[in-house]
């Protein structure tokens, strides 16, 4: 009787020992999902910095999160875009790039995460000087349209389309064929202006809230000389209810640019 009890004793122990073992873990699961969604409340209101803070804490508990994982990377392009510590944004987009590619690591299935990183591979490229951002257009292209192909009416892949082939026909021509014939960038053969105006007039009707989508499109309308239509798409976003954390930004560029197409 008394060995039994003896026994007892110890599977008892040895259980709370275990159970002791994997209070972290259940805890840090649960911070990381209240993090989580304290990143997206932060989101709502516009508090991009504070989201991000709230996701990168979220991926501390769980660093294979996918949801944190994309959300963080959406939340570092947005905080990076308009900051004017050159340091701080490129931190912030490298930060942006790691967190896109462990996102489609964690879930290579959907579309979200592959379209946060041609997002912040995009964004990266037009940080940098012409040169460099050819080495990253044929990657920016080949991840979007991944992500279009799992999802073909994704808004941010779509967008990522229309704004690299606008982008690829601002470069000069001999930027062009320097890239063509010293870096294989022979990809840019395939950028178009129909291809450009058609991802982006998509990207709108998918989600037409998104001020950055109307004033793309008003740039591609500009650039070919669509003064009507880009006049349209520009007081859209300068008259468009703000919802992102850059849009404040948008709307006083197209403030500015409309004065071009008059």
């Amino acid at each position: 009787m008394y060995g039994l009890f003896t026994a007892s004793r110890r599977v008892a122990g040895a259980l709370a020992i275990v159970t002791f073992a994997l209070a972290p873990a259940r805890l840090a699961a649960q911070s990381a999902a209240e993090h989580v969604a304290m990143g997206d409340k932060d989101h709502q209101v516009l508090n991009a910095p504070g989201a991000l803070h709230h996701y990168e804490e979220a991926l501390k508990g769980d660093p294979k999160s996918y949801e944190a994982l994309w959300k963080a990377t959406r939340e570092a392009v947005d905080v990076g875009e308009y900051n004017s510590d050159d340091r701080e944004r490129e931190r912030l987009y490298g930060a942006a790039e790691q967190y896109a590619r462990r996102a489609v690591e964690a879930n290579p299935a959907d579309a979200e995460g592959h379209a946060q990183l041609a997002r912040a591979l995009g964004r990266k490229a037009l940080s940098l000087g012409k040169k460099d951002q050819v080495k990253y257009a044929g990657d920016v292209r080949t991840v979007a349209l991944s992500a279009l192909r799992i999802n073909p009416r994704h808004p941010a892949a779509l967008h990522v389309m229309g704004k690299w082939n606008y982008e690829v026909l601002r470069l000069s021509g001999i930027t062009r064929f320097m890239a063509k014939t010293f870096l294989g960038g022979k990809v840019f053969d395939s950028a178009s202006w129909d291809d450009a105006q058609r991802y982006m007039e998509e990207s709108v009707q998918v989600d037409p809230t998104r001020l950055i989508h109307h004033l793309d499109l008003a740039r591609v309308y500009a650039a070919r000389d669509n003064k009507a239509k880009a006049r349209e798409q520009y007081e859209l976003v300068i008259k468009g209810p703000v919802t992102d954390y850059n849009d404040r930004k948008f709307q006083a560029e197209a403030a500015d640019e409309i004065k071009d197409v008059r």
